[in-house]
């Protein structure tokens, strides 16, 4: 239980993927600009790397290893992401119509979101049981998850106060991620 415990603070804080490893970036930047829609797209990146995780320690395991064809993961790891990015998608646009719009382009652009690649690919690089790999899945998204919601709470407030025009957009949230990735360079300390 120890163990679990440790990789999900690990997965969550210490080795936060935006903000440790800096995967994940494009969503991180363009979706951050509002809460509802961090919120959103947090989830629905949690839910695909734990969907993903599932999906393809079952594929390494009973078919890639068996077979001797681990040098495929990479390519059958993408086909099962882009297929599950597939399956949330169609099922935001028939329940939430108006968070399908508000998510835009970012919300396919999950399949090229790396987190979601690595999560994988952390799993089998450090051969983790089917309930490591779940636990280490869960840690990385809600880690994503917390660090969006973060993001866009400093970036909705940073609209209202008085930042240089220069400044303003892109390049102040450039600097924002560098002040937090900093912050979460603390969590390596606890572990």
């Amino acid at each position: 239980m120890n163990e679990l415990i440790s990789i999900f603070i690990g997965m969550a804080l210490v080795n936060n993927f935006v903000l440790s490893r800096f995967l994940g970036l494009c969503p991180f930047f363009g979706v951050s600009k509002k809460l509802d829609n961090a919120l959103s797209m947090g989830i629905a990146v949690t839910l695909v790397m734990f969907l993903a995780s599932v999906v393809t320690w079952f594929i390494y395991h009973h078919i890639l290893v068996p077979f001797n064809v681990e040098y495929m993961k990479i390519i059958i790891y993408i086909v099962v992401i882009a297929s599950l990015v597939q399956i949330v998608e169609m099922a935001i646009k028939r329940t939430n119509v108006t968070l399908y719009n508000a998510l835009g382009i970012y919300l396919p652009l999950i399949t090229t979101n790396c987190a979601v690649l690595g999560i994988t690919l952390i799993n089998t690089q450090e051969d983790f049981s089917l309930i490591q790999s779940m636990v280490s899945a869960l840690g990385g998204g809600i880690g994503f998850l917390f660090v969006l919601v973060i993001m866009s709470g400093i970036r909705e407030r940073l609209e209202l106060s008085d930042v240089p025009k220069s400044m303003k957009g892109l390049p102040i949230a450039f600097i924002t991620a560098m002040l937090l990735s900093l912050t979460f360079f603390g969590f390596g300390g606890m572990v």
